[in-house]
C-alpha cells in the first residue's frame, strides 16, 4: 500500500525548494535532509545534520530486509508512519526502571540494553529524546545496520552524537543540542518513503 500525500506536504516540500537547493545531495542524504527540514520547518539541519550515504543506504537495505527498529522514547515510534514494522520501544516497562535502579543508569539506558537482547545484531536504531540511551547503545556490541542519532537537550546530547560519528557506526546525527523526537522519525521516515518508491 502506497503512502498518499497530504496537499499540505505537497506545499511545504515546494517551499522548502524554494528557499534551499539541496539537489547536489547524493538521493537518501538528500531525502533525510528535506524530510527532517519538513519536520522541523528548520532549515539550520541543512547545515548540522551529518549523513552518510553508505549508512542510510545499509540502513535501507536492512529495514527491506525486516529488520527491527528500536526506539529509545515511545514519542519517536509514535512519529514512525509505516505500518508493519517490528518496533521494538522497552523504556516503559517496569524491567527497564528496574534494571536502571540496579544498574545505577538512566531508565533509557536500561531499555536500551533490553532491547538489545530482543533484537540483537542488525537492528535499525533510533534515538530521538535521551542521549543516555544513544551514549549505552555505543558502549555495546549492538552491530546496528543504522543508528539515527537526534537526542536533545542541554545535557550530553550534543557529546552523545559527537560519540556517535566518532564511533564510526552507521549512523545519522547533527552538530549541536537540538534533536527530538519529531527529527529522529522524520529521518527514518524518509527512509521508509523511499523504500515504498522502490
Amino acid at each position: 500500500m502506497s503512502r498518499v500525500v497530504h496537499p499540505i506536504e505537497v506545499e511545504s516540500y515546494r517551499i522548502l525548494r524554494e528557499r534551499v537547493d539541496l539537489s547536489h545531495l547524493p538521493p537518501l542524504t538528500r531525502a533525510v535532509t528535506e524530510r527532517v527540514v519538513h519536520a522541523s520547518a528548520d532549515l539550520a539541519y541543512v547545515d548540522e545534520l551529518v549523513c552518510d550515504e553508505a549508512a542510510l543506504e545499509s540502513g535501507l537495505a536492512a529495514l527491506r530486509a525486516g529488520a527491527p527498529v528500536v526506539t529509545d522514547v515511545a514519542m519517536v515510534a509514535a512519529g514512525i508512519t509505516r505500518a508493519g514494522l517490528e518496533l521494538v520501544c522497552p523504556v516503559a516497562e517496569p524491567a527497564a526502571a528496574e534494571l536502571g535502579r540496579s544498574a545505577g543508569i538512566t531508565r533509557s539506558a536500561a531499555a536500551v540494553r533490553i532491547a538489545l537482547d530482543r533484537v540483537g545484531p542488525g537492528a535499525v536504531w533510533v534515538v530521538g529524546c535521551a542521549p543516555t540511551a544513544l551514549v549505552e547503545l555505543l558502549t555495546l556490541d549492538a552491530a546496528p545496520a543504522l543508528v539515527v542519532g537526534l537526542p536533545v537537550g542541554f545535557v550530553g546530547a550534543a557529546e552523545s552524537k559527537a560519540a556517535l560519528r566518532a564511533s564510526g557506526l552507521p549512523g545519522v546525527s547533527n552538530v549541536g543540542e537540538k534533536g527530538g523526537s519529531a527529527v529522529a522519525a522524520a529521518a527514518l521516515n524518509a527512509l521508509l518513503y523511499v523504500e515504498e518508491k522502490s
